[in-house]
């Protein structure tokens, strides 16, 4: 349970802090009293606890960071009380402190030195731009050194002290001053020697490109490539499936497609694609886009550093969000800085009229959702699907940021669903929680842990899961595949210039076979279970249109997976703990007015289930047709056909805008040349008139 697994870690990390003050506390008195097999052991254990919390308790390490009492200060108090211990020790030889002083103070400052050098070769290797699906062998880039060496200070200096301490032990337990002299020496040349090895990164032959260099190449690319639309991206690591979302209608577009984005660990984050990414972190080098040939830039999500883009004037903007629903975050007023904004159907397009936001509705353009041609219509899955269970998918969606207690129902209404489902033999759940529940309010997490330990009880009543061995193989082969065309292998010291290095121009076909095995992975994972059993999806894998396609029923909140889930004309629902009562309800959110509406209680899910296990029961069939067209518009022309459309029109705006302007701009200084020459012309040029005139006038 993951419950139980939480309590399991804290009581773990709250064991290791008291181990690690027992040891400094029975190091200190071993020292004192002198007891040199109590000090021996409570100094070797001190520094074998310390290694395993750098490689298995990183979080309680960042949390004793905070307070100061870092590794460099635990494995310098650790020495100081070898030394004490030493000198204490009767049969030691007195004359080794001060040797052994010397030696521990020229190995901390070897140390120090060493991670100098590191932080220079981080700054040399971090480059302004970072990218993928490009060719940067112009820019000979060099593999990266050691990661223990150039970004892991905390596991050298522990690793490179284990010489040091061993031999001070060896000391101690011996009375020989030489093994304690001998160990220190090695550990003081293994941090020299590394500090040497890693300024070898500093040389010409290793050394990356200057700014500016780095700079011009993407000037270069990008003159070669000449983009025309690209899709802007910023946001934390949990929002990636925003922009996921877009790559496959993003790659389907007339032009030359470019992603930009604006954190350097988003690079990684976005999903197998052939199309190039771009990742500009200042504001400054982002400018540089406005002299490329792109003319389109779209918008998936909001961000603080949109902002920053929409000042470059020669292109134009659109948001094509990552998802429509009733929520008022879908009619954020922050729209009003694009040029236009794309929505799927007219029901879009009166949200934003009834919100008086300040998006005109001229700017306005229904597209429909190109990326929803994966989700199967109900008539398919009633062909496909053979099951005597019903398969409800249940998906809520996370709590938001204004409190609003409608956004989710996991914390009023989850447990009580879930219930309800796992009541019936007959049906199988699939529980999909927004990878963000619980982020802001802890009640909402809370009550997404119990959830999942009540699916996980059901399972374990059900009988044991005998999953077919051949089907598992046939998953674990399916996922090698996968693996293998849509991740590159990297070294595991490969740093982010290596991988730039590594993720060049994709080999050709590559989407296309990125995309198959995704739905051969898909197919072997959903045949790998028994037919009955729950499951609880979490990750990007599966995604969500799979659940789609494997569920009779969905249950879900006010947000896009309703609008989405819609196009398969399948039965839904949506909980309502908004306090409102149904009529006000399905009257505020016309996703509503198609599906079947919960209370907190969930008592309507029996009679629900019964609906679509018989569907002449069923008396919104025609009402989810229709709703179906007023969200995502008409089927016809096909909504890739009128995303293209809307695109490539947008891109005729910006280019005629930016030739009016540098038609201004250029007839201005022409003019007043022309003016000036004639100006210089007439005073050259030989008087024709009278010398008596002159004189009279």
């Amino acid at each position: 349970m993951p419950s139980a697994g939480l309590s399991t870690r804290r009581a773990v990390q709250l064991a290791a802090l008291l181990a690690l003050a027992v040891f400094y506390t029975v190091q200190l008195a071993g020292a004192l009293l002198p007891n040199v097999p109590v000090f021996v052991a409570a100094s070797l254990a001190g520094l074998a606890l310390d290694l395993y919390l750098t490689h298995k308790q990183p979080g309680l390490l960042a949390l004793l960071g905070k307070v100061r009492f870092d590794v460099t200060t635990r494995q310098l108090l650790r020495d100081m009380l070898v030394v004490i211990g030493l000198v204490r020790i009767p049969e030691v030889p007195p004359d080794i402190e001060r040797p052994l002083t010397l030696l521990l103070l020229a190995a901390y400052a070897a140390h120090f030195l060493c991670q100098a050098v590191a932080q220079l070769v981080r700054r040399t290797r971090t480059l302004p731009v970072v990218t993928r699906n490009i060719d940067t062998s112009a820019l000979n880039l060099a593999d990266a050194p050691s990661r223990l060496l150039a970004r892991q200070p905390s596991r050298r200096l522990l690793r490179f002290s284990i010489p040091g301490t061993v031999g001070l032990m060896l000391s101690a337990s011996l009375s020989v001053q030489e093994w304690g002299l001998i160990g220190v020496s090695c550990t003081l040349l293994l941090s020299l020697s590394s500090a040497f090895y890693l300024a070898t990164w500093l040389l010409p032959k290793n050394r990356s490109r200057s700014e500016q260099a780095v700079l011009a190449w993407l000037d270069q690319w990008l003159e070669q490539y000449k983009p025309t639309v690209g899709m802007y991206f910023s946001g934390g690591a949990s929002s990636a499936y925003q922009a996921n979302m877009w790559l496959g209608t993003l790659a389907q577009l007339d032009g030359r497609p470019l992603i930009v984005l604006r954190e350097r660990f988003m690079v990684q984050k976005i999903d197998a694609t052939d199309i190039p990414i771009v990742c500009i972190p200042k504001v400054a080098h982002l400018m540089r886009l406005e002299h490329s040939t792109l003319k389109v830039l779209l918008h998936p999500a909001n961000s603080g550093k949109t902002s920053q883009v929409l000042r470059i004037p020669t292109l134009k903007h659109a948001f094509i969000n990552h998802g429509e629903s009733d929520k008022l975050s879908s009619c954020n007023p922050y729209a009003k800085a694009y040029d236009q904004v794309w929505v799927a159907g007219e029901a879009a397009r009166e949200r934003y009229q009834l919100a008086e936001v300040g998006v005109d509705d001229k700017d306005v353009v229904e597209v429909g959702r190109p990326q929803l041609s994966p989700i199967q219509h109900a008539d398919e899955r009633a062909a496909a699907s053979r099951s005597e269970y019903t398969t409800v998918l249940y998906a809520p969606t996370w709590e938001g940021w204004d409190g609003n207690p409608g956004n989710t129902s996991v914390p009023l209404a989850g447990e009580n669903i879930v219930k309800a489902l796992l009541a019936d033999p007959k049906v199988r759940l699939l529980y999909k929680p927004h990878p963000m529940t619980g982020s802001v309010d802890p009640r909402a997490g809370a009550a997404d842990q119990r959830i999942r330990a009540l699916i996980t009880e059901a399972n374990t009543a059900r009988g044991d899961a005998r999953r077919n061995p051949e089907a598992v193989a046939e998953l674990e082969r399916r996922t090698a595949e996968l693996d293998q065309v849509s991740t590159s292998a990297f070294r595991r010291s490969a740093d982010e210039m290596e991988r730039m290095k590594i993720q060049g121009t994709p080999e050709e076909g590559n989407a296309d076979r990125v995309r198959a095995a995704t739905e051969a992975w898909e197919a072997a994972y959903w045949a790998s279970f028994p037919e009955w059993e729950h499951q609880i999806i979490t990750g990007p894998r599966p995604a969500i249109f799979s659940c789609f396609n494997q569920a009779d029923l969905l249950i879900s909140d006010v947000s896009s997976v309703v609008s989405d889930y819609l196009s398969s004309e399948k039965p839904y629902a949506v909980a309502n703990t908004s306090g409102m009562t149904e009529d006000e309800f399905r009257g505020t959110f016309p996703t509503v007015r198609a599906g079947t509406v919960l209370t907190p209680d969930a008592g309507q899910i029996p009679a629900l289930l019964e609906s679509v296990r018989h569907p002449e029961k069923d008396n919104l069939v025609r009402a989810r047709q229709e709703l179906k067209t007023h969200l995502l518009g008409p089927s016809d022309p096909p909504s890739l056909a009128r995303f293209n459309a809307a695109a490539l029109e947008l891109a005729v705006e910006a280019e005629a805008r930016n030739e009016r302007v540098a038609q201004r701009t250029t007839e201005i200084p022409g003019q007043r040349e022309a003016e000036e020459a004639a100006e210089e012309a007439e005073m050259e040029a030989p008087s024709t008139a009278d010398p008596e005139d002159a004189v009279s006038t």
